[in-house]
């Protein structure tokens, strides 16, 4: 019996997660979770479940620290999941991650935290899971050549040709997934895939320049594994966050779930391309930010949390996302990120910057 605390259980990750608990009584328990805002939903939640209920701003670190867990679901937004995450770590929990912005923006922080407290990491993102899946115990090996993650495209791959009118309504209607706002607006500009080159290059301890990214439209390739021999290995199944939660929660010990399986015979074709640099280019923007190193990483995941809420809000365009953390990208300090008053000092003055850029515009 696995014990869980749930942080941002109201959540689109946070819900999936509970069905699977629900459906898997003897072998999980949730004994905690925490939402920011949604009282009564976290409540009705935690009622269901057994467990403590957790609201406000310090409702995720306070589930945290005043519950003992094996496993702490990290399911906030934005940088919100940094704290607590890093007190799961310090408690001895691993950690099943869906937060992206924990490690683009403290990558190096939080996973040298875990292998001094010798937690895991454990993958909850559909691409990372497959990775995981494939790589078994050879990550960071020799042995492997590149890491392939795949990308549903969006649903502006081939249309609008013109993005610049795109509205929030247009950049919510993913073609594939259902997940919260700021995951969805990110998986249209592709910023959602550049984060995840970030995070496989942590939890997987395979340089930036190894790891590609290919567009299948499909999304029943959840990502591929390419070794030094030519052989690659894929993690296939339809689209569901549950497949992938739920491996977190039980791997490496496959547990039922009553959900579709893949049918290859009715699907009949599998599709694949490159992105298109011009049509996305916060793919390269991630890679120059990673490449350029000290706290860049961390500029640009607070840019786009700020970029994409003014977005969602009608204070800028939709092009003007990967324009503000462009720019602030190319304004950031050349200083490190090794702290965690450093990454929320930098985030502040991200935030300063991008209020700036469009004060003057």
């Amino acid at each position: 019996m696995k014990r869980i605390v749930i942080l941002g259980v109201t959540g689109s990750i946070g819900t999936s997660a509970v069905d699977v608990i629900l459906s898997h009584p003897d072998s999980f328990r949730a004994v905690a979770v925490a939402a920011h805002r949604s009282r009564e939903a976290c409540e009705s939640v935690a009622a269901k479940l057994g467990a403590k209920s957790y609201v406000g701003e310090d409702a995720a670190l306070r589930a945290v620290l005043e519950n003992d867990a094996d496993i702490c679901l990290v399911a906030t937004v934005g940088l919100s999941g940094l704290v607590p995450t890093l007190a799961a770590i310090e408690k001895g929990m691993d950690v099943a991650l869906a937060t992206k912005e924990v490690m683009v923006m403290a990558g190096e922080l939080v996973t040298a935290a875990a292998k001094k407290k010798g937690v895991r990491f454990l993958p909850v993102d559909s691409e990372h899971s497959a990775i995981w899946q494939c790589l078994g115990a050879k990550s960071g090996s020799r042995e492997v050549d590149r890491l392939i993650l795949t990308a549903s495209g969006g649903p502006f791959l081939d249309e609008p040709s013109d993005l610049s009118a795109v509205t929030p309504g247009q950049a919510l209607r993913h073609p594939r997934w259902k997940m919260g706002p700021k995951v969805t607006v990110d998986s249209s500009t592709m910023m959602n895939k550049g984060f995840e080159i970030l995070e496989a290059r942590w939890l997987f301890d395979i340089p930036v320049d190894r790891i590609d990214v290919v567009v299948h439209p499909e999304s029943l390739v959840h990502s591929l594994v390419t070794f030094v021999d030519g052989a690659t290995l894929a993690q296939l199944s339809p689209p569901d966050m549950r497949v992938a939660i739920q491996y977190a929660l039980s791997g490496p010990e496959r547990l039922p779930g009553e959900r579709a399986k893949l049918d290859l015979a009715g699907v009949g074709a599998l599709n694949f391309r490159e992105p298109d640099p011009g049509r996305f280019p916060a793919l390269g923007l991630v890679r120059d930010a990673a490449r350029a190193g000290g706290c860049r990483t961390a500029v640009l995941a607070a840019a786009d949390e700020w970029a994409v809420d003014a977005f969602l809000n009608g204070r800028i365009g939709y092009l003007d996302i990967v324009r503000t953390v462009e720019k602030c990208v190319a304004a950031a300090p050349d200083t490190p990120c090794d702290s965690v008053d450093a990454i929320l000092a930098t985030a502040e003055w991200t935030r300063a910057r991008c209020s700036e850029i469009w004060s003057v515009a």
